[in-house]
């Protein structure tokens, strides 16, 4: 093994991760787009906010439902075979999005969207794993993180600007295209490992001939491990949160309460991606470098979260707009970006041979959040009724306070989460598996 081989293989792995965050920017656009246009979809669809809540929430049924599938999938069937496959069901449910004349359609549309999307993050944290080191994935997940932030942006004022242009159902049309492009791309780029390409792995986990493990067994060591369970339950409220707010009712809020043009408040949403594209990398760095630990990061998150959803449920409609701002900056960084710290706790907690498993089981928690909130909210809106066609203050103080809520259960949740940073740089410093790894961390020292 020379070191000219191990410096091809840390190369490649960029390669393959920025092919993987384009898609990621996919995976975020969809997530949180309608939230601009909803009020167009509700005109165009003849939908109630109700039936515009279920329609939103339709992309999290099937995303929650094939997280366990997914982590069973990566660890047999292999990330790239999965990612490039489910990405084809992506271009049609966007295809048939923009396209379709009825509520129906649309809504199975935004369902084949939600399936072909579910696979890509757990796969591509099985790939990181494989292509880099126990200290690097942290990083590399805020970097993954990062992309979503602008995915969220390009949902925010861009989509606001080219749906005004070319109207919300060719926005759609325009994004299957794409997809199809990138499911052509991850097929010829992407490998699961580096072996695959008879290269050395700079992973630090032993390359084994043990069969892959199966989805009962797995699912079975991830549920009875305790310090699983509290990290379930933040991700649960937290990405709730996040998804109603930011993948949702913040446009429709902004312009019904504040009065804001759709590019104004695609503008001010804009901001949840900023949070999260700074948010991501920085997270990463304090919980490594200045809290040193996962457990502080994640409830000082909390906390923020807490106050920041106060801020929605009791100052309604009389925060300023720099203040809103501010609150949609830190819905990035606190709701979203923060999921860098959890999913990297998530992996910590359990070996590499189970990866997509554990990732998998746990990735199912934050979409069901959202698939629960998001028309909870919608319905908590509806009774209390509208004026003209916009819903009243009082609906979203009340829909809002069901997210103070929910923030203060993730507080509680994340006080009984398990610190594993200490465990982390434990087995990453021996480095005990095999002279690839070492080989690998020789040249990125130098």
């Amino acid at each position: 093994m020379t070191n000219g081989d191990i410096r091809t293989t840390l190369r490649y792995r960029w390669y393959i991760f920025w092919c993987l965050a384009v898609g990621y920017i996919l995976v975020f656009f969809h997530r949180l787009c309608p939230a601009v246009v909803a009020t167009d979809m509700m005109t165009d669809l003849h939908a109630s906010g109700a039936l515009i809540g279920f329609l939103s929430s339709a992309y999290f049924y099937p995303y929650a439902l094939m997280q366990l599938p997914t982590g069973l999938l990566s660890d047999t069937w292999g990330p790239r075979r999965t990612i490039t496959l489910f990405l084809c069901a992506a271009c049609a449910g966007s295809l048939l999005l923009g396209l379709t004349p009825s509520p129906s359609g649309a809504v199975i549309g935004r369902l084949l969207v939600g399936l072909g999307v579910s696979t890509l993050f757990v796969c591509t944290l099985k790939i990181l794993a494989e292509w880099f080191s126990i200290r690097e994935f942290a990083s590399m997940t805020g970097i993954l993180m990062a992309m979503g932030g602008v995915g969220s942006l390009s949902a925010a004022t861009p989509l606001a600007v080219v749906s005004g242009r070319i109207g919300w159902r060719m926005s759609f049309v325009l994004v299957g295209v794409l997809t199809a492009v990138l499911a052509a791309l991850v097929w010829k780029i992407v490998r699961d490992r580096p072996a695959d390409l008879g290269w050395p792995t700079p992973a630090e986990h032993a390359v084994s001939d043990a069969p892959p493990i199966s989805l009962p067994d797995g699912i079975k060591e991830v549920i009875f491990q305790p310090a699983f369970w509290p990290l379930a339950v933040w991700f649960f409220f937290k990405y709730g949160i996040f998804t109603s707010f930011a993948g949702l009712w913040g446009g429709p809020y902004l312009m019904q309460v504040y009065g804001l043009s759709k590019g104004t408040a695609g503008a001010l949403l804009s901001l949840v991606a900023v949070g999260m594209i700074i948010g991501s990398p920085l997270l990463g760095f304090v919980s490594n470098r200045v809290l040193k630990g996962r457990k502080p990061t994640l409830i000082l998150a909390s906390l923020a979260m807490v106050t920041l959803t106060a801020l929605l449920s009791f100052a309604t409609d009389t925060l300023s707009l720099p203040l809103i701002g501010a609150l949609c900056f830190g819905f990035g960084v606190f709701a979203s970006a923060i999921a860098v710290i959890g999913f990297t706790c998530g992996r910590e907690l359990f070996p590499s041979r189970i990866a997509g498993t554990c990732l998998g089981f746990l990735n199912l928690f934050p979409f069901a959040g959202g698939a629960l909130l998001q028309p909870l909210l919608g319905y908590i809106l509806e009774r209390h009724g509208k004026i003209g066609t916009a819903f009243t203050v009082e609906g979203y103080r009340r829909a809002f306070l069901v997210l103070f809520l929910s923030a203060l259960a993730a507080l509680t949740a994340s006080l009984f989460v398990k610190e594993t940073l200490a465990r982390s740089d434990g087995r990453s410093g021996k480095n005990p598996h095999g002279n690839g790894a070492k080989a690998a961390e020789s040249i990125r020292a130098e």
